[in-house]
């Protein structure tokens, strides 16, 4: 052989060998629910750290503006996983006989959710919501529940209004179109600080999603049959991440560097509104609670059944 042939030869091993691990990589596409929240960024940062590329996966986000967005683009095969869809969403197309899995629980708690009015309103309480216009992002999320459950157990009658995002809410409050706005920081940290807003209430201002998981990671079920080993893999890849968010600095200024804000915000945002805990994607905490505010919101006609939640639930395994 030739000095000649054995280069060329060298070289298309090599390429080969390049060829194989670039076809390696698995795609899944996520429908992930608002852009930027610091429970939503696990697979894009874990992505920017190369956990997932670790995993073999390479993942294609698009970002909706709710969970009730996102939990669509799973039913209709769109996606292969919904990050952050709303639990009672999920509970009521589940009951109703839709092709849907929880594979994780997203948040528990709804500390990082709040609702808003301009520092001059005169909206003070919960009670004031009454009659009032009142935002959330889309039908099906965890904010759309979270309003809900403001209405049921305060006996208010506000106009709730899906707004979409915080930007577009923000956008809308403080132009007088709605009274009350929704967010999540990082995202109006900046007006708060300038005390252009006021916080009246939190997630964690209702029974129903108090210390109880509120979002969730969900699937199609044609696609856990057709790429449980993805799946799998995926789950693997998203616990490292939340454990890289929550351990040093790397991570926290990838975050920061995706939403386009300062450190130190980052930084708050994760410490003052998401003890790690709440990310814990295995457990579904609350379960028995929320089957029960799912009937008593109109979410299902009825509870749904241990043997169901069986079904419905598919965490996989730690490996």
């Amino acid at each position: 052989m030739t000095v000649l042939k054995g280069i060329l030869l060298a070289a298309g091993i090599a390429m080969a060998i390049s060829t194989s691990a670039a076809h390696a990589q698995d795609q899944l596409k996520l429908a992930v629910g608002q852009r930027g929240n610091w429970d939503t960024s696990i697979s894009e940062v874990g992505s920017r750290l190369g956990i997932f590329k670790k995993h073999n996966l390479q993942l294609q986000i698009l970002y909706t503006q709710g969970g009730g967005e996102t939990q669509q683009a799973v039913l209709s095969n769109s996606v292969d996983i919904g990050v952050a869809g709303g639990i009672m969403g999920a509970l009521s197309a589940f009951s109703k006989g839709a092709p849907i899995r929880i594979i994780g629980a997203e948040t528990t708690g709804g500390q990082d959710l709040y609702w808003y009015a301009k520092a001059d309103s005169p909206i003070k309480t919960l009670k004031d919501f009454d009659g009032k216009t009142v935002a959330y992002s889309t039908n099906g999320s965890s904010t759309h529940g979270v309003v809900n459950a403001f209405v049921q157990e305060n006996g208010i009658k506000p106009r709730l209004t899906a707004t979409g995002g915080p930007a577009p809410t923000l956008t809308q409050v403080m132009s007088g179109q709605i009274d009350v706005g929704w967010s999540a920081p990082p995202f109006g940290l900046e007006q708060l600080n300038k005390g252009e807003i006021r916080v009246i209430a939190t997630g964690n201002d209702t029974k129903a999603f108090k210390s109880q998981t509120v979002r969730l990671l969900i699937t199609n079920t044609s696609v856990l049959q057709e790429k449980k080993d993805q799946i799998d893999r995926y789950m693997t890849a998203y616990r490292e991440t939340i454990e890289a968010m929550y351990s040093g600095e790397e991570a926290l200024k990838v975050y920061a560097d995706f939403v386009g804000v300062p450190l130190a915000i980052a930084k708050r945002t994760r410490d003052e509104f998401f003890p790690k805990e709440a990310l814990n994607p295995d457990r579904i905490v609350g379960l028995d609670t929320i089957v029960n505010d799912a009937v008593t919101l109109k979410y299902t006609a009825q509870p749904v059944t241990k043997d169901k939640l069986d079904v419905l639930i598919q965490i996989p395994s730690r490996r």
